[in-house]
């Protein structure tokens, strides 16, 4: 099965909003990433495994809250109590996750082909954000993730860096085009460019 882009009949190149005289880093820069693996990994609350023990892709669970462990291909965003969502530019990964968590221990979900995935980078990532979301957004720190609510559309933010601002948008694929609508309005006020 080819995978079909969320954003495809609303994501067009160009620039858009007050781009003139805007260079490097305050021009924002707003992609959709697409080709990746997405798996949402829970713990049942009767599993006794130390998640400790676990190694997917040289990386570790981490029960912690905003925490992301990452390396070049992968990043495991905590999502709540014993809950994790795995994103990966290696979908041959999916093989070593079945084996690794056993169905009587963990629920392991493929999302890849329900979510909408946005990246926006640039100096002014943050003030967009807070345009439709009550979260604080200065508290957050580079990998850190949170889950929150822009323009009342249910979202993860994962904050890949922050020099210059990189963060990338999780939604329900359904709701992609209007995250993308929202994101990219507030957007205007600071000039944008899609690639």
């Amino acid at each position: 099965m080819s995978l079909i882009s969320a954003l495809a009949n609303v994501h067009h190149q160009g620039q858009f909003g007050d781009f003139d005289d805007k260079k490097g880093d305050d021009l924002l820069k707003i992609s959709e990433k697409k080709n990746l693996l997405i798996v949402q990994i829970v713990q049942f609350k009767n599993s006794n495994i130390q998640i400790e023990s676990i190694d997917i892709d040289g990386l570790k669970l981490k029960d912690s809250s905003l925490n992301v462990d990452f390396n070049e291909n992968t990043r495991i965003l905590w999502n709540g109590p014993k809950n994790w969502l795995l994103v990966s530019s290696k979908k041959d990964l999916i093989k070593n996750i079945s084996l690794t968590f056993k169905e009587t221990d963990f629920a392991v979900t493929d999302l890849s082909h329900s979510r909408a995935v946005i990246e926006i980078e640039g100096n002014y990532v943050l003030e967009v954000l807070k345009k439709g979301s009550p979260f604080n957004f200065d508290i957050l720190k580079k990998n850190n993730s949170i889950n929150s609510l822009y323009n009342n559309i249910a979202f993860t933010v994962d904050l890949v860096n922050d020099k210059p601002f990189k963060v990338r948008l999780f939604t329900l694929r359904s709701f992609g085009e209007s995250l993308y609508h929202s994101i990219t309005d507030a957007s205007l006020e600071f000039g944008y460019e899609n690639k």
